[in-house]
């Protein structure tokens, strides 16, 4: 048995109906009305009541006008197929067909979605799902993608495919007392006796702060150039 076409390769109804002479035009408007774009709606119908006025006295223009509404129809099929592209089915491998997507979508903020979101809205395998979410009842806030790369492990080309669709919010009522926040605030007695680090490790993390607070969990890494697993407990 033959499998149907991918969402991106089907041929929705409403093109077969734009065949229709003087009224197809409507077609183009019901697509205009489905994917939200109102110069589609307004476009389809004036063609069907232009076509229907200039068949009674035009049989050329009338069939111009047709074929028109036509290639018209075929001409942003592809971008209805991505404006209404379902959020249940699986992102596709286009980085551009992503990005048409994500221009219809409000963007995903990992600091502050459900597992729903991650897995669905952005396709991700449970695994990452579930490793994200223990990160921020950790009371840990992602601020870039590098972080999603290097502290979840997610391949780079996964990120690179999600990154229209995401957004990193920051969160007031989250920065709990256990977020990697600490390395800007505590001392190198208090990441060694509270925290864990190792004293070498803890003062590496204080002396290289003074340049400046840190921004995120991969600017300490690369300011002090402590491998992430000297400080994990921290974050």
């Amino acid at each position: 048995m033959s499998q149907p076409p991918s969402w991106l390769q089907r041929t929705p109804n409403w093109v077969w109906w734009a065949f229709a002479p003087i009224l197809g035009g409507l077609a183009i408007s019901f697509a205009g009305y489905k994917a939200k774009v109102r110069s589609w709606v307004v476009g389809g119908v004036a063609l069907a009541i232009a076509a229907l006025i200039l068949a009674v006295s035009s049989n050329d223009v009338g069939v111009f006008l047709w074929g028109a509404q036509i290639g018209l129809a075929f001409y942003i099929k592809k971008p209805f197929l991505l404006r209404t592209y379902p959020r249940e089915l699986p992102l596709p491998d286009d980085r551009h067909a992503i990005r048409a997507i994500a221009a219809t979508r409000s963007q995903i903020d990992i600091n502050n979605c459900s597992k729903d979101d991650l897995v669905r809205g952005l396709g991700l395998p449970i695994v990452y799902a579930n490793d994200i979410e223990e990160l921020i009842k950790d009371g840990h806030l992602f601020t870039d993608f590098d972080e999603l790369i290097e502290l979840v492990g997610i391949p780079e080309e996964k990120v690179r495919q999600i990154a229209p669709l995401v957004t990193f919010g920051y969160y007031t009522s989250k920065e709990v007392d256990v977020s990697w926040r600490r390395l800007n605030s505590y001392s190198a007695d208090e990441l060694t006796t509270i925290v864990g680090l190792d004293a070498n490790v803890a003062q590496k993390i204080v002396s290289e702060r003074q340049r400046g607070q840190y921004q995120s969990v991969l600017d300490v890494k690369r300011r002090t150039g402590l491998p992430l697993n000297a400080y994990r407990q921290a974050i």
